[in-house]
């Protein structure tokens, strides 16, 4: 009776989040419009962090409750549900193929490329200055926190740069109450916090009732429910024929979590032990990809319907493979 209460408990957050953060995008969205931001930055910073506030939240919650492990799960498991479900989604839900463009291939998904990688290296650095008590573990400070959280704050300054020579159509701006979009932005914030709270300790009960590793439960549970607002703003974007905006907040998402909400929770609690030898498997996968996105992206500069179909069996046979391992069909790859 209580598993199924944590269930309902689970199904009853997942639609609060997504309730609160479709009022956070929407306010983002109109809030950006309002102040002539280009679609690129619409995408990979404006809504790109509203749509990521409920990734933010479960690690900070996380983090406040001991529980850092499964909000770092829930990043990585968000970020490689981001690149191959949520574009695979969008391009299945649109009757044409989504677009894309050579300022989202070269520059959004290289630059997310390389938070990947700076992360990696943070969690390196860890295991190789501050080494943990077992074996290929580290101790990730918060003078490492800062090594990410840097890199994007050079993302914000190149998209500032954007911005400069950008001339915004006045009419996007006509019509849009300003203090009516922040009153929704806050009130979606608001909500999302709640329903994390009780996504957390659900998820957390779940694992202790059938002894399941936290970081595993963040990367499957937490990250598919934290990852809907995202699914739903991408597929709103692709409908509307804006496939950049659609595809740039996937990146600007993804870029947001790895660089920002992972970072935070550490700069909260001070100290967190990294498990090197669970993370770079997850990172490989990350890597993997992201990489057969780029690709996709790249040919004719445009996501079709048999690609988004491959990037849908890809999540499938990645989310097989942690079961598998999980209930101990296949060992070898992840730690016991």
């Amino acid at each position: 009776m209580a598993l199924l209460v944590d269930i309902g408990f689970i199904l009853a957050a997942t639609a609060a989040i997504w309730k609160g953060s479709d009022w956070l995008e929407a306010a983002s969205e109109r809030l950006a419009a309002y102040y002539g931001l280009p679609d690129v930055v619409q995408g990979a910073i404006i809504v790109a962090v509203g749509s990521s506030f409920p990734e933010l939240a479960t690690v900070v919650v996380a983090a406040i409750g001991g529980s850092m492990p499964l909000g770092v799960g829930a990043i990585v498991g968000s970020a490689i549900f981001n690149v191959l479900v949520i574009p695979a989604v969008a391009g299945i839900a649109t009757d044409e193929d989504v677009d894309s463009n050579r300022t989202l291939v070269y520059k959004e998904a290289q630059f997310y490329m390389l938070a990947v990688s700076v992360l990696l290296i943070t969690f390196a650095l860890a295991v190789i200055y501050y080494p943990g008590p077992a074996t290929l573990s580290g101790t990730v400070t918060r003078s490492l926190a800062v090594i990410p959280l840097a890199l994007y704050g050079l993302y914000i300054f190149i998209q500032y740069q954007d911005t400069a020579d950008y001339e915004q159509d006045s009419d996007e701006a006509e019509g849009i109450d300003v203090r009516r979009q922040w009153l929704f932005l806050l009130s979606g914030l608001l909500v999302i916090l709640l329903a994390v709270e009780r996504l957390v300790h659900s998820v957390e009960e779940i694992g202790l009732a059938f002894g399941v590793e936290e970081f595993l439960l963040g990367v499957t549970i937490l990250a598919a429910a934290t990852s809907l607002p995202d699914t739903l703003v991408s597929v709103r974007a692709a409908r509307d024929g804006r496939g950049v905006t659609s595809l740039a907040n996937v990146l600007g998402s993804n870029t947001f979590d790895l660089l920002v909400a992972i970072p935070v929770g550490v700069l909260i609690i001070g100290t967190w032990t990294v498990d090197f030898a669970m993370a770079v498997p997850m990172f490989g996968v990350l890597t993997g990809a992201t990489i057969l996105l780029f690709t996709a992206l790249r040919t004719d500069l445009a996501l079709s319907t048999l690609e988004s179909y491959v990037l849908l069996g890809a999540y499938l046979v990645f989310v097989t493979w942690v079961v598998a391992e999980t209930a101990s069909i296949i060992t070898g790859i992840l730690p016991s």
